[in-house]
């Protein structure tokens, strides 16, 4: 029997900056139809999804936060807006090297400990918060991308903790958080 869960690890912003893009992500669902970004919070992903055994969660929570805990906390900026072709509308990013540093780190890790094979996003890590993707259609792009421009969203703030998402129905869930280093 397959026990196989996808999991990934993301950074998810405070209350209030978490509630205006969630926010507005359900007004694009609402004007333009595009609805898959609501399936997961607003976050800026560190590791991709990625398949593990759910009865080793345990496992898998105390191997991560083993990792997690001995990286330092960091400041995150997150303001303007940006696409990925016409696939993919997002949040920009200011990354410290600090977080480049974990997720590089992650990455080894990953592969020597949980014996997960490097995906591309691994070797090619590009941070951002996703609002609009796959069910993005061409003739919705300009407007969407339009109004997450006029939204002039701006986040300033220290990252306390990692945390791991799970696939439920569906849907990307938060299941356990891993604090930082002080």
């Amino acid at each position: 029997m397959k026990d196989l869960r996808k999991y990934f690890l993301a950074i998810i912003p405070n209350s209030s900056f978490f509630d205006q893009v969630e926010g507005l992500k359900e007004s694009i669902k609402q004007d333009f139809g595009s609805k898959y970004a609501l399936k997961s919070p607003a976050h800026v992903t560190v590791k991709m999804p990625f398949s593990y055994s759910e009865k080793n969660e345990g496992k898998l929570k105390g191997l991560l936060g083993n990792f997690i805990e001995k990286h330092q906390q960091f400041t995150l900026r997150i303001h303007g807006v940006d696409c990925f072709g016409k696939r993919v509308i997002f949040l920009k990013v200011d990354a410290p090297t600090t977080l480049f540093e974990l997720q590089a780190g992650l990455k080894i890790f990953c592969q020597r400990e949980l014996h997960l094979m490097p995906e591309l996003s691994d070797r090619n890590y590009h941070p951002h918060m996703t609002v609009a993707f796959k069910d993005l259609k061409p003739s919705s792009f300009e407007g969407i991308y339009r109004k997450v421009k006029e939204e002039k969203l701006d986040f300033y703030s220290n990252v306390l903790e990692i945390w791991l998402l799970k696939k439920e129905e569906g849907c990307w869930v938060k299941n356990h958080s891993f604090l930082l280093l002080k």
